[in-house]
């Protein structure tokens, strides 16, 4: 059973990460694009995606730069993790960006490029292709 954290209608293709996302300092809010070097997402743009990626990192000011990338229009579509800190579920929050989160077992069968849809107010299910 997948958790809804911020609810929304979403479908787009999954830009996925293994590694945690530290908004504040990996994510340019401006652009959107990863801009640390040592992340597997560096300059990759979030912008449109659906972003799964295994937890958020880092300081609680990144909630902001969440914002500020939805009001640079430069936000992912959604955004699906394993482990919600409270920096992601404020910034998501926010900035009106559906969260949820899954378990492991699901987190694993998602595949980068990946076609997903959810409607967060019909059911709690994710559709992946």
């Amino acid at each position: 059973m997948n958790k809804v954290l911020v609810s929304g209608k979403v479908e787009g293709i999954v830009l996925k990460s293994s590694d945690p996302i530290n908004f504040l300092g990996t994510v340019n809010k401006k652009t959107g694009i990863i801009s640390d070097k040592n992340h597997d997402l560096f300059e990759k743009p979030v912008k449109n995606t659906i972003l799964l990626f295994p937890s958020g990192i880092g300081s609680s000011v990144g909630a902001y730069t969440i914002y500020s990338i939805k009001s640079n229009d430069a936000a992912p579509l959604a955004m699906v993790c394993q482990k919600a800190d409270l920096t992601v579920a404020t910034g998501c929050a926010l900035a009106n960006i559906p969260l949820i989160i899954i378990n492991e077992e699901e987190f694993a069968s998602i595949k980068n490029g990946m076609k997903l849809s959810f409607d967060t107010e019909s059911s709690n299910q994710i559709h992946y292709q």
